[in-house]
C-alpha cells in the first residue's frame, strides 16, 4: 500500500467511523476500501483516547462507577454517531422479523427499531457498561484507563471478519458494493492473532482468550448473517463492532 493510497485509507476510515472531520475522499478505489478497513483500529484512536480520558478522570474524582461508565459509552456513540449501535438494532430486529431473507433485509433497512432490536441495544450496552464499571474503579490508574480505550480501537478490528473474502454482500447496493469481501482471511486472522498477542501485556492468559472469544463472537454473527440473508450488510458491520466490544471490556475487566 503507497503513502497516498494509506492517507486516503485512513481519512474515509476516521470518516466512516467517528464524528471527526476529515477531507472527503471523493473516490474509493478497491485498495482503498480495503486499506479504510484494516486501518479501522488506528482511525479510531480519538474515540479510543476520550473513553479512556473518561474511565481515568471518572476514578481520580471517585465518582459513581456505574454513572460513569455510561457517560464514557454516551461519549463513544456520540463520536461514532450511534451508527454501530443503530446497526446492531436493525441486525436483531432483521434476523428475528421472518424467516424470509427478503422481509429481514426490509426490516434491517426501515431504520425503526423494533422489540428485538431495543433488547439488544439494552443488553449489549449493558454488558458493555458492566465491563466499565470495573475500568472506572481502577481508571485513577493510567494502565486500567489505557486498557479500556485499547478495547476501543480492537473492537473495530471486528471488520476485518465481517468484510473478509468469505463473506458476500447481502444486497446489491448500499455498503456492501464498496467494502464487503475486501479482507484476505490470512490478513483477518494475523491480524487477530496480532491483536491476541499485544493482549499478553495485559493478562498472558485471560487477553488472548478474550480477544480470541471476541473473534469467535463476530465469527458467530457473519456465519449467521450470511446464512439467513444471503450475505452481510453495513448492519452486520456495525453489530460486529458492538458485539466485539462487550467481550473485550467484559473480559478484561480485572486482568
Amino acid at each position: 500500500m503507497s503513502v497516498a493510497v494509506a492517507g486516503r485509507s485512513l481519512r474515509l476510515s476516521i470518516g466512516m467511523l467517528t464524528a471527526l472531520r476529515v477531507p472527503a475522499v471523493l473516490r474509493v478505489t478497491p485498495g482503498v476500501a480495503t486499506g479504510a478497513l484494516l486501518l479501522a483500529p488506528l482511525a479510531v484512536l480519538p474515540l479510543g483516547a476520550l473513553v479512556g480520558v473518561v474511565v481515568w478522570g471518572g476514578g481520580r474524582l471517585d465518582l459513581p462507577a456505574l454513572a460513569v461508565a455510561f457517560v464514557a459509552l454516551a461519549a463513544l456513540a456520540a463520536g461514532s454517531r450511534a451508527l454501530h449501535l443503530d446497526g446492531l438494532s436493525d441486525v436483531a430486529d432483521g434476523l428475528t422479523s421472518s424467516h424470509d431473507r427478503e422481509r429481514s433485509l426490509a426490516v434491517m433497512k426501515s431504520g425503526t427499531a423494533g422489540p428485538a432490536g431495543v433488547a439488544a441495544l439494552v443488553l449489549v450496552l449493558g454488558a458493555q457498561a458492566a465491563g466499565l464499571t470495573w475500568f472506572v474503579s481502577y481508571g485513577g490508574e493510567v494502565r486500567t484507563a489505557v486498557v479500556a480505550g485499547a478495547a476501543v480501537c480492537a473492537s473495530r478490528a471486528a471488520l476485518w471478519i465481517t468484510a473478509c473474502r468469505l463473506a458476500p454482500p447481502a444486497r446489491a447496493d448500499g455498503l456492501g458494493v464498496t467494502f464487503t469481501r475486501r479482507v484476505p482471511v490470512p490478513v483477518a486472522v494475523v491480524g487477530w492473532a496480532g491483536l491476541a498477542a499485544l493482549a499478553m501485556l495485559v493478562d498472558p492468559v485471560r487477553g488472548p482468550v478474550t480477544v480470541g472469544v471476541a473473534a469467535l463472537v463476530v465469527v458467530v454473527l457473519t456465519a449467521h448473517a450470511v446464512r439467513r440473508l444471503g450475505g452481510v450488510t453495513g448492519d452486520v458491520f456495525g453489530a460486529g463492532i458492538e458485539l466485539a466490544l462487550a467481550v473485550l471490556l467484559i473480559g478484561l475487566a480485572g486482568a
